[in-house]
């Protein structure tokens, strides 16, 4: 009976203990380096992962802790990704409530794979929690501002989610969203195959918001990045309806015609070689990596079935028959 009574009291102990502890750890502010440090939260990662990254970004001192904290609270599967200001005097709880159940003072907008910068500007003008500052600005200027070294400012913002203080400016946003392109982008650029017929990692990225544009299904990324890659290392054209919209500009009406791919632009990819001289959208991360690790395949060609997903083909005698069976049939063009 004593020896259960001095188990029960060490239990209690440890308990009391291991609740101060808590207690202490979730109420001390994080050390931050700097006023505001901004943090990326990687979809689809683990808690661990999670913990792990806030470590690596310099808000925490150690993952385990934070792992804790969340699995006590039930919230392990709850945490939202997304790229966050963690501003000074921040505690663990507070960094808990801000990443799970969203009670914060910060807002958010969210910027789509696939969106055009005519498009991102649009979403920010929108937000009334966001401090308009560039309304007047043309893109040139905004690039020059927020330190891009490129000329034309399409393809260059990461898609994500970004949180942030309310009254933070647009400039300030489209800062983060550059820095976070440049970063993925690098890091994707630094792992890629061997061979592949870009120069740079800009080529790439070219590359990559075609692959973005043209892919209805998320399986297929790598086999039209494929194709793609195949033709390029031939010398044959891409022939890729979104490089001929994205030239058309406000001339589109929805429709391309035969005529829309015989006129020449610099984005018209049946009547010029290469890559177009600019990215036409902004790519997500999965068709970066698609761009940089294509599927291994002798296609060249690829034809909607009509459902979004494609048929390809290493012959032009195959292509011409599946644009028969899908196409023709539904009286559609065909690539």
């Amino acid at each position: 009976m004593r020896l259960i009574n001095r188990l029960a009291l060490v239990s209690l102990v440890l308990v009391l203990i291991f609740a101060g502890w808590m207690l202490y750890f979730v109420s001390s502010p994080v050390a931050l380096k700097d006023e505001v440090v901004e943090v990326d939260l990687r979809s689809g990662s683990s808690l661990r992962s999670i913990s792990e990254q806030l470590v690596e970004q310099g808000v925490l001192s150690n993952a385990w802790s934070f792992e804790l904290l969340v699995r006590s609270m039930g919230m392990a599967g709850q945490i939202k990704a997304g790229n966050y200001l963690i501003e000074r005097g921040i505690t663990p709880y507070d960094l808990f409530e801000i990443i799970t159940v969203g009670k914060t003072t910060q807002a958010g907008i969210t910027f789509i794979e696939g969106w055009t910068f005519q498009q991102m500007r649009a979403a920010m003008m929108s937000n009334d929690a966001i401090k308009h500052m560039t309304i007047s600005y043309t893109d040139q200027q905004i690039l020059e501002n927020i330190g891009a070294t490129e000329s034309h400012a399409e393809g260059l913002f990461f898609p994500d989610t970004y949180f942030f203080s309310r009254g933070m400016s647009d400039q300030d946003i489209l800062k983060r969203a550059y820095h976070a392109m440049q970063s993925r982008l690098n890091e994707a650029w630094e792992q890629r195959e061997a061979g592949l017929p870009y120069k740079t990692p800009y080529e790439a990225l070219i590359m990559a918001s075609i692959i973005e544009k043209e892919t209805g299904r998320a399986d297929e990324r790598k086999m039209i990045a494929g194709v793609f890659v195949n033709r390029l290392r031939i010398g044959m054209r891409l022939q890729t309806d979104p490089t001929v919209i994205y030239g058309m500009g406000e001339r589109f009406d929805g429709n391309i015609r035969k005529k829309d791919l015989q006129i020449d632009t610099a984005y018209n990819t049946y009547t010029r070689s290469g890559l177009p001289p600019t990215p036409i959208a902004m790519p997500g991360l999965a068709s970066i990596e698609a761009a940089l690790h294509p599927a291994k395949t002798r296609a060249l060609y690829f034809v909607g079935k009509g459902d979004g997903s494609h048929a390809f083909s290493s012959t032009l005698a195959e292509h011409n028959r599946a644009v028969v069976k899908y196409q023709l049939r539904r009286n559609q063009g065909a690539r």
